[in-house]
């Protein structure tokens, strides 16, 4: 007999995504959340069809699809004259080639569908405002504790609670991120405010000596969502709440493409956020006897290949299938840290080097864009190893 029940910490992505896969399995799910209700701040997220597929098996495919944008094309520009020096197909394309979708979406949007799905859900309890105390551990059981001394126990514990999780602190200790030494602005524009700026449909990145700029359509197109990184300190603040002033904003893209200018330009003062971007190696256990980590938890990774939120649901499906088919729960544990680690690992090394990619200057930017023009899909190659990898197969599972 498998898994029978289990507490989650944390009612994020990556948190809500395990109580789904779990509720299908038959396992009674018991989710504690610290915030006083479920939603998320206002940014946009991209779901490739690595994790879009994930959601779809959920049964939250058309929910998702009625709240995102499509994007015809992944495009990589320079800073200055709006070259387009790579492009990647998506839009129907790539729903072809790996059987799902490539989604924009507003986080709070997708954290709608999840946290909707998970409270309507049999089996599954959400908790608010229970942020944990401590965890214990036998030989048959867990128990989270929270501040309020709320106690629940069940066969095993999984902490999805995040880039500050306490989950982890528990396990292993508390950690010591590194300053990347760049800061990240984000926003979001209404689309009727950049109508003549030529935005284009598609996941635009422009990059420039010591920053980049990223920015797509969420919700259906209404909205533009931004982000820009630039190589700066002085501000090492990690949480991405922290409203930042505007004029800070214009000051470090001043010269950057008239496009990336009317984005700026368009964007409310107050609400324009900045956040320290820190790295973290990877952890070399994730697991230790019923208690496992999950997502940024245990592999936070720099925000330079939109794939955090994308391995924090393979993470969801990966558990699931291995807690729900395995006789031991520690095993299964394992077993699914095994599973997952060279992939997120991956994951994280290659975003640590699209940040350098991203900033080159000079005869190395130069030589960058060169072997960015070729002719055919640079990126068609690690989309591949991004795309078509099916979580569940990976597990072994059956039954979706």
């Amino acid at each position: 007999m498998g898994l029978r029940s289990a507490v989650v910490v944390g009612a994020g992505i990556g948190g809500l995504a395990t109580a789904l896969v779990l509720a299908r399995k038959g396992v009674r799910v018991t989710v504690l959340e610290r915030a006083p209700e479920l939603g998320d701040v206002g940014a946009g997220i991209q779901i490739s069809p690595n994790a879009s597929r994930i959601l779809a098996a959920l049964g939250q495919g058309e929910a998702l699809a009625a709240r995102a944008f499509v994007p015809e094309a992944l495009e990589g520009r320079r800073w200055n004259d709006g070259a387009t020096l790579v492009r990647s197909p998506l839009g129907p394309d790539i729903a072809a080639r790996y059987g799902a979708p490539y989604l924009h979406l507003h986080r709070a949007d997708l954290l709608g569908v999840l946290a909707g799905a998970a409270t309507n859900a049999d089996g599954v309890e959400v908790h608010l405002e229970n942020p944990i105390a401590r965890i214990e551990q036998t030989r048959d059981v867990v128990t989270a504790t929270t501040e309020g001394q709320n106690s629940f126990t069940a066969e095993a514990c999984i902490g999805a609670d995040g880039i500050g999780s306490l989950a982890r602190e528990v396990l292993f200790g508390p950690e010591a991120p590194r300053f990347t030494g760049c800061v990240a602005w984000r926003g979001l524009v209404p689309a009727d405010a950049v109508a003549d700026a030529d935005v284009r449909p598609v996941a635009s990145n422009w990059m420039g000596p010591g920053k980049h700029f990223v920015h797509y359509y969420v919700r259906g197109g209404e909205l533009v969502n931004f982000v820009g990184v630039v190589e700066k300190s002085g501000w090492e603040c990690e949480s991405w709440t922290e409203r930042g002033e505007k004029s800070e904003l214009v000051a470090d893209f001043a010269g950057w493409h008239p496009t990336v200018q009317a984005l700026l330009e368009a964007a409310d003062p107050d609400a324009c956020f900045k956040w320290a971007l820190f790295d973290r190696d990877p952890l070399p256990r994730w697991s230790e006897g019923r208690v496992a980590l999950l997502g940024d938890a245990c592999h936070p990774t720099l925000p330079f290949m939109a794939q955090g939120a994308c391995m924090a649901i393979e993470d969801a499906a990966v558990l699931g299938e291995c807690l729900a088919n395995g006789e031991d729960v520690a095993a299964s544990l394992e077993r699914y840290e095994a599973l997952r680690k060279p992939r997120t690992t991956g994951v994280q090394l290659g975003s640590r080097r699209n940040a350098e990619l991203f900033h080159l200057d000079g005869e190395a930017a130069r030589a960058r864009d060169a072997a960015m023009a070729q002719p055919g899909d640079p990126l068609a190659a690690g989309n591949d190893a991004l795309f078509a990898y099916d979580a569940f197969a990976a597990a072994g599972g059956g039954e979706r």
